[in-house]
């Protein structure tokens, strides 16, 4: 594809906010972004068409982006870095291709990405009729014909209600099962036309598709996306340097509150209630840099739909992390 075409597929939400939460960080020569999501990178180009001193390090699972992104951004020569890997390797990235061994920005875009809704033979869009894969990577790893077609009704009913906040869950998945006994799973149009059947027609008349979430759940299941971005968040927060920059957005409550809880962790003191002096070792090493979860305004979403549903937050490193803290213990 031409790197006009992978500019047209691809308009990033909120590309503004994003820029100008992360260019306090990036303006010394040689400050480095880790964009964790590449996808396309909308994102990537804006902070260096943007930001002349920043480098980018983009990280993708997919290798379809990852050659489309770096078709894009090959102008950037010398400050464009593609990496094959899931965000929650973002440590073991910047130990690998940035030598100073902290970076000054993070950018995670959550959820599904421009390219995977619209290439439809992925299987991620439940108004075209595809093969029922949804892997972010093709080359490896369960599909979601094969969650489908292998998990117990149990599993299948967990998924669907943790993952999906389906309140059918359980008669969905008794569904599933019920049919795979005739014939496998293979097909998105097949799942939807089931989840259909067994939402109560009063209930369909509203929130869209009534398959969206099922097709949710599964593909944060086939992805390991809730436990990547619960590893992944807190690892990113590590490798800021003091003055450095997250910045995420995310598309469901299930992300969200993960990045907020993570945030929240920072921002607040970890020292027990009533002390009468706040042991230095407990202050908070981050500071909120939004009010809670920014939203897209009306300008935003008249020119990017997809953008309805974005919460951004925000923080900046103030110190080191505490050590009893990056343990994990009390």
């Amino acid at each position: 594809m031409e790197q006009e075409g992978a500019a047209g597929r691809h308009l990033p939400v909120l590309l503004q906010r994003c820029v100008e939460l992360l260019a306090p960080a990036l303006a010394t020569p040689g400050s480095v972004l880790v964009d964790c999501t590449l996808g396309l990178g909308g994102h990537a180009e804006g902070v260096l068409e943007q930001v002349p001193t920043a480098v980018v390090i983009g990280i993708d699972r997919d290798p379809q982006a990852l050659r489309l992104a770096s078709e894009r951004l090959a102008r950037f020569e010398g400050r464009f870095v593609p990496v094959p890997a899931v965000y929650d390797e973002i440590g073991d990235v910047v130990r690998e291709h940035n030598a100073g061994g902290l970076v000054q920005g993070v950018l995670m875009d959550l959820g599904v990405s421009s390219l995977q809704l619209d290439e439809t033979e992925r299987g991620f869009a439940y108004a075209h009729d595809a093969p029922l894969d949804m892997r972010m990577n093709q080359t490896s790893g369960q599909t979601a014909a094969d969650v489908l077609n292998t998990y117990e009704e149990r599993e299948l009913t967990r998924i669907l209600r943790e993952y999906g906040e389906e309140r059918f869950a359980a008669k969905i998945a008794r569904s599933i099962v019920r049919r795979r006994v005739e014939r496998p799973w293979a097909r998105t149009a097949e799942l939807v036309d089931l989840v259909r059947a067994c939402i109560p027609a009063a209930t369909r008349k509203e929130g869209g598709n009534p398959a969206k979430r099922t097709f949710q759940a599964l593909r944060i299941e086939v992805n390991d996306e809730l436990g990547a971005l619960e590893r992944a968040v807190p690892a990113a927060i590590e490798c800021l340097s003091v003055g450095g920059r997250i910045v995420v957005e995310s598309y469901q409550s299930l992300e969200d509150r993960i990045v907020k809880r993570t945030i929240q962790r920072g921002t607040q003191s970890s020292a027990p209630s009533g002390l009468p002096i706040e042991p230095e070792t407990h202050k908070p090493y981050l500071i909120a840099l939004t009010r809670g979860a920014e939203k897209a305004d009306e300008i935003e979403l008249t020119k990017n739909p997809r953008s309805a549903s974005v919460r951004l937050r925000a923080a900046e490193r103030t110190r080191p992390t505490p050590a009893h803290l990056r343990r994990g213990t009390a």
